[in-house]
């Protein structure tokens, strides 16, 4: 096969602030007028073999003949449309005979394709399918130069982005817009191979009104942007190819605080300090993490603290973690999560699940690794709540997927015909993790940690399937000792339904003492005479999760007197005490959750309080439909979709 490399000159072009071949004076600039010299291509390099790649049942892409090497982003943000436009440049490597190359889009209104000298390209949009959207298919140009230049625009309700007004903010004075690309959204805003197999380095303009900062999961090149007709532009690189669903992009009134030489902060000027203050030890977790398994690639690691729409607790995007604000409990009580979207800088990031049947393989990998980050800053104790809190979740998890039994209690999952959202349950987390856990007390946690510090070495920077994963234990790690394969079980833990009988249940024994609190509180103790003094986020949990499923009116309404649970402005203390007061019908609680779900739109919390009021019968399904008509226009689209199917 022949390829050319040309990312020098698409990348180098519009860094340096020089045009793209293919456009007009009436296009936004990168692309080159009738009047400017375009950039020389750069010299051609030796042939390379494309790797093969599995096949993604997610993707219309066929990697294996043609594969987006580098995307190109000249993009103009419309707050007042809601859009997106401007033009994608693609670098593509194409095997030998290759005349087409096929890219995933949805809901994009594509005006024109063009070679890089800006001659037109046949294309076609295929059959439209309501998961995967619409395969573009485009002409490879000639002479092996296979650099397409797409002119574009989003839809105003492209999925991947939520555009916010003035009012949802903190500040309440300019709008914002976010992007969230996993599992399969990035197609929604960027026309290109959206497979986490197909892993592509980027680069990127992106102009904004001249109040607004733009950043992304990239290299900052112009933090104070450049001044351009209607507004500022700025500029990021991405020289590690990344999985598509990782590049992610935010617009708004932001505000910076560094809080460490590579750790920072972003968010909006009003919630700075607060921000600053929860994540003051941000370089404390870079460290650890890195003395548990290996270097840290990507440069800096910045959290971006989000508005409350945003509908995950927090999105592993390079270099800059997207978060929710649900995290700042003022105590830094809940800062896993931050932890855990570090691990992802290793699992899932760095080593990559090849198709979305392999999500455990990124999250269960980072859930383990969150853990044990944790354990090195928090102590042993700190963890094994963690980690016994995660193996209540995946008790749920298992019921909610049909029992032991259930297909969809694998770890490897069988996802034809579904959304890949439909994976994404504490199964792949949580069940990930108690596998790992397995392995390390099986084999003794030292060798365990020499095995994945190589693991993360050997595969940087590549995909990964279920059985390339367990080919890799068995060469690097089990190394033909049947004895040992057999005790940790790995194909049942990969392949098979339920929850296999040597997995490692993790012990607390401050969850133990709790526990003992609310059997007594269960069998007639008075709240206020409980011993819960000095508890943390992780005790109030365990305790509001282990206190009988049905409760009187007299003893919620005790607990919440002595306790202030409806007042708690802890989010995980709350939820779980709103769960307990939706199963229970109380409705003196109903203001703190009408208020909870109004004023955020996490995922993990909204979906689980919507389910249970619409399993209350004609109460509870008042209750779900009244609130969720005031709620559904501040959520995200990942949090209404999975919504909509709950208040039918």
């Amino acid at each position: 096969m022949t390829v050319r490399t040309f990312l020098p000159l698409a990348a180098a072009a519009l860094l340096a602030g020089a045009c793209v071949p293919g456009g007009t004076r009436s296009t936004p600039q990168p692309l080159c007028g009738p009047n400017d010299v375009p950039p020389q291509p750069s010299p051609e390099v030796p042939p390379m073999a494309l790797q093969p790649l599995v096949r993604d049942i997610h993707s219309f892409a066929q990697p294996n003949e043609a594969r987006v090497r580098h995307v190109v982003l000249d993009l103009r943000a419309d707050f007042a449309a809601k859009t997106l436009s401007g033009t994608a440049t693609l670098d593509v490597d194409a095997a030998a005979g290759a005349d087409d190359v096929v890219l995933d889009t949805r809901g994009l209104a594509i005006h024109s394709v063009t070679d890089r000298a800006g001659q037109p390209l046949r294309w076609a949009l295929g059959a439209a399918d309501s998961i995967l959207g619409q395969p573009l298919t485009v002409q490879l140009p000639g002479g092996g130069d296979h650099v397409l230049v797409i002119r574009y625009q989003t839809s105003p309700t492209a999925s991947a982005l939520q555009w916010l007004t003035p009012e949802q903010t903190a500040g309440k004075r300019h709008p914002y817009l976010f992007s969230q690309g996993q599992a399969i959204l990035t197609r929604t805003w960027i026309p290109t191979q959206d497979s986490p197999g197909i892993r592509q380095t980027y680069s990127a303009r992106i102009t904004v009104p001249a109040e607004l900062k733009a950043v992304m999961s990239a290299e900052m090149l112009t933090p104070e942007g450049e001044p351009v007709s209607g507004g500022r532009a700025f500029r990021f690189r991405m020289g590690e190819a990344v999985p598509p669903y990782l590049i992610a992009l935010a617009v708004g009134d932001l505000a910076f605080r560094p809080l460490g030489p590579r750790t920072g902060v972003y968010t909006e000027p009003g919630m700075l300090e607060r921000s600053a203050n929860e994540l003051a030890e941000l370089e404390k977790f870079v460290d650890a993490a890195e003395s548990l398994y290996g270097p840290y690639r990507w440069g800096r690691y910045d959290v971006l603290v989000l508005p409350p729409s945003f509908p995950f607790g927090g999105m592993e995007n390079p270099r800059l973690t997207f978060a929710t604000p649900t995290i700042l409990a003022g105590d830094r009580s809940l800062v896993s999560l931050i932890a855990h979207e570090l691990a992802h800088s290793w699992s899932g990031n760095l080593v990559t699940n090849a198709t979305w049947a392999g999500f455990w393989l990124n999250e269960g990998f980072t859930t383990y690794f969150e853990n044990r980050i944790m354990e090195a800053l928090y102590g042993p104790e700190r963890a094994a709540m963690l980690a016994s809190l995660g193996w209540r979740g995946l008790q749920s998890a298992v019921v909610d997927a049909g029992g032991p039994t259930g297909a969809d209690t694998r770890l490897h999952i069988d996802l034809a015909g579904r959304d890949p959202d439909a994976g994404m349950t504490d199964i792949a987390y949580e069940k990930g993790a108690a596998f790992l856990r397995t392995i390390e007390q099986v084999v003794g946690r030292e060798r365990w940690d020499a095995y994945l510090r190589s693991y993360f070495d050997r595969h940087a920077f590549q995909p990964m399937t279920t059985e390339t994963f367990l080919a890799d234990l068995r060469a690097n790690l089990i190394r033909g000792d049947a004895e040992l394969e057999r005790r940790i079980g790995l194909e049942q833990w990969a392949y098979q339904p339920g929850v296999p009988a040597n997995a490692v249940q993790p012990q607390s024994g401050a969850f133990a003492r709790v526990e003992a609190q609310a059997r007594a509180f269960g069998q007639g103790t008075a709240a206020a005479r409980l011993q819960t003094s000095g508890w943390s986020t992780q005790e109030w949990q365990h305790f509001l999760g282990s206190l009988p499923q049905r409760l009187t009116r007299a003893q919620l309404a005790d607990l919440d007197r002595a306790f202030g649970l409806s007042r708690q402005g802890n989010s995980e203390i709350l939820f779980g005490w709103l769960t307990i007061a939706v199963r229970n019908r109380y409705e003196p609680a109903l203001p703190a959750l009408e208020q909870f779900l109004t004023s955020q739109g996490r995922r993990k919390f909204v979906r689980p309080l919507f389910a249970a009021l619409m399993e209350q019968g004609e109460w509870g399904r008042g209750h779900a439909r009244r609130i969720y008509a005031i709620a559904r226009p501040g959520y995200h689209p990942v949090t209404s979709g999975s919504v909509d199917v709950i208040v039918k």
